[in-house]
């Protein structure tokens, strides 16, 4: 069990780590040596994230087994060689930008497929095992990955270029991405299968329809808010001359706030609910969004923290809610959170790019991001609202009323 959270988290750190977000502390000295603007970067990320949604969809109905094991090692093997592949030679920005465009659309895609089928999988194993207090720890995955690509540009891309930046973590993900696509597999079946779909079901019910549908609209405005610091974050910073000295370095901190995410906000809905975790995770991460304008360097590193802890957080307790509000249903539930994140990451970034073009701040996207993220909280207060009015009229009908004459 402990061979398949291992393997899992290193999933992860290739997929989100790497494979996605090593393109925001590559992506200033991109700019620089291929004269790659911010609209077209932020073009580049959108297809990035058109793959994931894409991808979100067809993991959703990859069937378990061995077809689904399979499918996990095909979407490391693409995401590894894409990755490595980004560091090609094809010249400036203008002749390279259709291979990019195709590159970051396939790693999104393999992306959607490592972190779905991976997550279904090492969550299934550990439910199993008896070990679902464990699954906090999995997302640690992102944050190390995170932490190890910006801590590797911020030594290397000096020495290598952007290009040998990618080239070289193309290598490394290839090695370390021998461990799960050996150890993370899909469990065979359990006889009692039905009975727990029966269960989930019945729970569902319980939870109505609303609150699973206002979890994932808020989901939606989550992936459209936090996207544009994690595509950007780097490149803002640089750009001030008051945090340009912090900017590899935040990207660091991004991770390193990730790392302890997930198991630091498992705590937190422990000692209140799932729902008052997303809520307050989301109104730290406003705060990180718009700490970056204020132009100081100790706020910008605090902004990092910060985010690097809301993000994942928020992924790994919108997941834990999703499977409440269905009863487990892993594949299925963590396939249409993605899917509607992802469709949030593909709008974030595009008219983000295009403000920062014409008006040389990034002020403006940052607010944008900030409200799409405060109108997701009022969204999830909402939902909590309403499957708190649901579970209590469910206990009601289920209690006889003392109060009623006996006959």
């Amino acid at each position: 069990m402990v061979r398949v959270l291992v393997g899992g988290l290193i999933g992860l750190a290739i997929a989100m780590g790497v494979a996605r977000f090593a393109f925001t502390p590559i992506l200033p000295a991109m700019q620089e040596a291929t004269g790659l603007r911010a609209d077209g970067a932020g073009l580049l990320a959108s297809l990035n994230y058109l793959g994931y949604f894409v991808g979100a969809l067809g993991a959703g109905l990859v069937p378990h087994g061995a077809t689904r094991t399979a499918v996990f090692r095909l979407s490391l093997l693409v995401s590894v060689a894409t990755t490595a592949a980004m560091g090609l030679d094809l010249g400036d920005a203008g002749q390279a930008m259709p291979v990019w465009l195709v590159l970051r659309f396939l790693s999104g895609v393999s992306s959607a497929g490592i972190f779905i089928l991976g997550i279904a999988m090492v969550l299934d194993t550990l439910t199993r095992g008896g070990g679902e207090r464990l699954a906090g720890w999995l997302y640690t995955g992102i944050g190390v990955g995170i932490a190890a690509s910006g801590l590797f540009v911020a030594l290397f891309g000096g020495r290598l270029g952007w290009s040998g930046d990618w080239l070289a973590l193309g290598a490394i993900c290839a090695v370390l991405g021998l461990m799960p696509g050996l150890w993370v597999r899909d469990p065979a079946p359990q006889s009692h299968a039905a009975a727990v779909k029966a269960e989930g079901a019945a729970r569902a019910r319980a939870g109505g329809l609303s609150a699973p549908l206002l979890l994932t609209l808020a989901y939606f405005l989550e992936g459209g808010g936090y996207i544009v610091s994690a595509t950007f974050l780097v490149s803002i910073l640089k750009t001030d001359p008051g945090t340009a000295a912090v900017g590899e370095a935040a990207w660091m901190v991004v991770g390193i706030g990730a790392m302890g995410a997930g198991v630091f906000w498992a705590a937190v809905a422990r000692r209140t609910n799932s729902w008052w975790s997303l809520i307050l995770a989301h109104l730290t991460q406003t705060v990180a969004i718009l700490l970056p304008m204020t132009g100081s360097p100790t706020a910008s590193v605090v902004s990092a923290l910060l985010f690097g802890g809301t993000f994942v957080g928020i992924v790994s307790q919108a997941f834990a809610l999703g499977r409440q509000l269905s009863a487990g249903a892993s594949a299925r539930v963590v396939g249409a959170l993605t899917a509607a994140y992802g469709l949030g990451q593909i709008i974030g970034p595009l008219p983000a790019g295009l403000v920062v073009t014409r008006t040389g701040s990034f002020n403006a996207a940052l607010l944008g991001a900030a409200a799409a993220v405060v109108l997701g909280t009022l969204l999830l207060v909402l939902g909590m609202v309403i499957a708190g009015r649901r579970a209590s009229a469910g206990s009601a009908m289920a209690t006889p009323n003392a109060s009623a004459p006996k006959a």
